[in-house]
């Protein structure tokens, strides 16, 4: 198996939603920060990747039909040019600023707390953090850096993914353009929006 899709996009823009119609639309497993706390294991590969050695990554993709949400977002750039027959999806919000407010209340007010050695977040909770300082903003917690950090990673892979490779997608674009993309047809069930704050915001402990 080799990776057909490679998620370009920040979470909170749909990424879950986008793991559960590739993982239905192609039959297999998509990769997910979820697999980071069933496999401790793979922060090392992720930390060796943030300091420039990504050699392990494409070993750590098998099996996966597709990654999506970081930190496999993150290396976009990496894991494209390692799987050069991929689509390339760049999920995103309706603005800037409807991503930093679900993203505040959600996974950036979650790394703001302190994590217990109990919680399954303890295994990657400094891998991210070094990550959000290194791929997206040292000042990931000022609403104005964060902004920013959004507009420019997007730009970024629309700079450097060539357009017939790239499919900027909402989770409200549905099952057409990313089934159009896959060469495969488009299934009669609903599109599984998944994740909303609300339901982060409760798994999570927040409320």
């Amino acid at each position: 198996m080799t990776l057909r899709v490679v998620g370009a996009g920040l979470g909170r823009t749909g990424t879950t939603s986008l793991k559960a119609a590739l993982e239905f639309l192609l039959k297999a497993p998509c990769y997910h920060m979820d697999e980071v706390y069933n496999h401790p294991e793979h922060v090392e590969v992720w930390r060796s990747a943030l300091r420039g050695d990504s050699a392990d990554l494409s070993a750590l993709m098998e099996g996966y039909a597709a990654s999506v949400d970081w930190p496999a977002g993150a290396f976009w750039r990496e894991l494209s040019s390692l799987f050069p027959h991929a689509l390339v999806v760049l999920t995103v919000r309706e603005s800037a600023e409807a991503w930093w407010r679900s993203a505040n209340a959600t996974i950036l007010e979650k790394n703001r707390q302190p994590v217990s050695p109990k919680d399954p977040l303890a295994v990657s909770s400094g891998m991210i953090e070094e990550m959000m300082s290194l791929r997206f903003t040292p000042d990931w917690n000022d609403r104005q850096s964060a902004l920013a950090a959004y507009e420019r990673h997007n730009e970024s892979v629309r700079q450097g993914i060539a357009p017939g490779r790239l499919l900027e997608w909402k989770p409200d674009d549905g099952w057409e353009p990313l089934c159009a993309r896959l060469d495969v047809p488009v299934p009669k069930t609903a599109f599984p929006h998944k994740n909303s704050a609300n339901e982060f915001r409760g798994l999570m402990g927040l409320d």
